[in-house]
């Protein structure tokens, strides 16, 4: 299915009747990711899962976007079609929007579902800090006008070897997208969030550490944590029974 939001085509997945569930999907993924969660609640949920733009069918932006921005298109999305406070449930950056509209005030959802979900900026280890301070310094080196005239691709190679997979792969506009998101600690305002909250972890999940989640969980007055043992940053994916029963359970 397709709406559009901004003039931005959105395609989104629409299914089931009932109480209505907002699926937000990850950085870099689609709606796809939550076919097995849609199958387990569609026979008393109503599921609304949009793709991102950017991301799955949906048209790309044409500046970078920030978090607010991200909230912002929800807000429409939802309006357009009729939608108010439903369930909110996210996955990694949907996770991030999920904590900053209810933090904010944004929405009033009866319950929330966090999955593996990011909006922490977790500390770096001393090779994570060497990276990012070497492509700072080669950055500066290589934009120095007497040096721009003959540096070619360079910084586009340092770029590629330096960057993370998600922001080599993206388009320039999502690259300058995800650093502003990436730069973004949510910490301070998860006190706000009061509904009932639930967080689902993958235990090897090295994209948002179980760290954070414990973090998360120790901030928001009525949360609680499931771990999911073995699994990564997709964890609702890769144990898809047991986080299903969970969640079937929890909405």
């Amino acid at each position: 299915m397709n709406i559009t939001v901004d003039g931005l085509k959105i395609n989104y997945t629409d299914e089931g009747t009932g109480k209505p569930v907002l699926l937000l999907h990850g950085w870099g993924s689609s709606n796809v990711v939550y076919r097995g969660i849609i199958n387990t609640l569609s026979s008393r949920c109503r599921l609304i899962a949009p793709d991102f733009p950017g991301c799955g069918g949906s048209d790309t932006m044409a500046e970078p976007w920030t978090l607010e921005d991200y909230s912002n298109f929800v807000l429409k999305f939802l309006d357009a079609l009729g939608i108010k406070n439903p369930i909110m449930m996210g996955h990694s950056h949907g996770g991030r929007v999920t904590l900053y509209m209810t933090a904010k005030g944004l929405v009033n959802p009866e319950k929330i579902v966090l999955l593996d979900a990011a909006g922490l900026i977790p500390k770096k280890s001393f090779k994570q800090k060497f990276r990012a301070k070497s492509f700072k310094v080669i950055k500066w080196f290589l934009t120095l006008p007497v040096i721009r005239r003959f540096s070619g691709n360079l910084l586009d190679k340092a770029r590629r070897h330096y960057g993370s997979a998600d922001y080599n792969a993206a388009p320039e506009v999502l690259r300058k997208t995800l650093v502003s998101l990436v730069n973004t600690d949510l910490r301070d305002i998860l006190p706000n969030i009061k509904c009932p909250s639930l967080l689902i972890w993958g235990e090897n999940d090295d994209a948002t550490p179980l760290s954070d989640a414990k973090i998360i969980e120790s901030l928001i007055p009525d949360a609680g944590l499931c771990v999911i043992k073995g699994a990564g940053h997709f964890s609702f994916c890769e144990r898809p029974y047991e986080a299903h029963a969970i969640i079937n359970s929890f909405i």
